[in-house]
């Protein structure tokens, strides 16, 4: 249950070493956070951002897992895992596209490093 992963990592990223120091920050009561622990009550998406900050993820991400937790059918859960799957690779694309670009633009810049030395020599 990606909730429980969540909090996990907000704890860690706060310091805390309990479950119930997590509560006020989200604006609940200690109980509310084991019931989630449980499954027995979800994270809203306001505490979801909260907790995606806390512990420095990507909301966007969070937000997709959230949901995929939340789903009653399997076939919910899994068209919300085909989101995050597209998120991924939108996420991968740019990356890509970053580096082709760094790597043109340093080209670009040797090229006319070079002749600007065959100019002034």
């Amino acid at each position: 249950m990606f909730h429980s992963e969540l909090l996990d990592a907000y704890k860690k990223a706060k310091n805390y070493t309990q479950d119930k120091q997590i509560a006020p920050d989200l604006g609940v009561t200690p109980s509310n956070i084991s019931e989630m622990r449980k499954g027995k009550r979800y994270l809203t998406e306001k505490s979801a951002v909260i907790l995606a900050k806390g512990a420095g993820l990507n909301i966007e991400e969070v937000l997709v897992k959230v949901a995929a937790d939340r789903a009653k059918t399997e076939q919910t859960k899994k068209a919300w895992e085909n989101v995050l799957g597209k998120l991924h690779n939108q996420g991968l694309q740019s990356i890509q596209g970053l580096s082709l670009g760094l790597m043109v633009l340093a080209l670009s810049l040797e090229h006319w490093s070079q002749f600007a030395l065959y100019i002034l020599c």
